[in-house]
């Protein structure tokens, strides 16, 4: 077999990181700061990469260095208001009234993911933004399996009271 080249293996999955960063800090320039810091430590250990899913190993290495830097600082609950996310790009498909309600839609469901726990937010991210499996959340957050699945399961339907505050019977269907 042969050598692994870091930028092969590991380079391909920086949006990734980036994206699961911004969700963890509610920064772009946090995020930045430690998907930085995590690409560092990856290059310097990536001889402990032992597997093929460099994906799930590199958001590991993000979510310990976040977890590193902000209880140094002090609580996640302390960082900037999540940078805009809003894909600007003109969406030719959609007429001027779409657009907006599409727009204020994603602005309600960031809004509504930024509202939960971080415990939550990072199993909903993973999942279903990053469309990672139970088994590599579980390795990229250090839980079981089963706990990954609960955590799913009580932020969606946290997310889905967020996202629809109408009493139980209501229709909300998300997901």
């Amino acid at each position: 077999m042969p050598p692994r080249v870091f930028e092969e293996v590991v380079l391909p999955h920086l949006d990734a990181a980036f994206n699961y960063a911004r969700w963890l800090t509610k920064s772009d320039r946090d995020a930045e700061d430690v998907v930085q810091d995590a690409a560092v430590r990856a290059l310097r250990f990536f001889s402990s990469l032992r597997n093929d899913d460099a994906r799930a190993w590199l958001l590991a290495i993000v979510r310990n260095t976040w977890y590193a830097r902000f209880s140094k600082v002090g609580s996640a609950a302390q960082n900037t208001v999540l940078d805009e996310m809003n894909d600007d790009r003109p969406d030719e498909q959609l007429n001027p009234e779409a657009l907006v309600i599409e727009r204020q839609a994603v602005e309600r469901v960031q809004r509504a993911i930024e509202g939960l726990p971080v415990d939550f937010r990072e199993v909903i991210v993973l999942r279903e933004l990053e469309g990672l499996s139970y088994k590599d959340i579980a390795a990229v957050v250090g839980i079981p399996i089963g706990t990954v699945m609960s955590r799913l399961a009580r932020g969606r339907e946290r997310l889905l009271a967020l996202l629809d505050p109408a009493p139980a019977g209501g229709s909300g269907d998300l997901f």
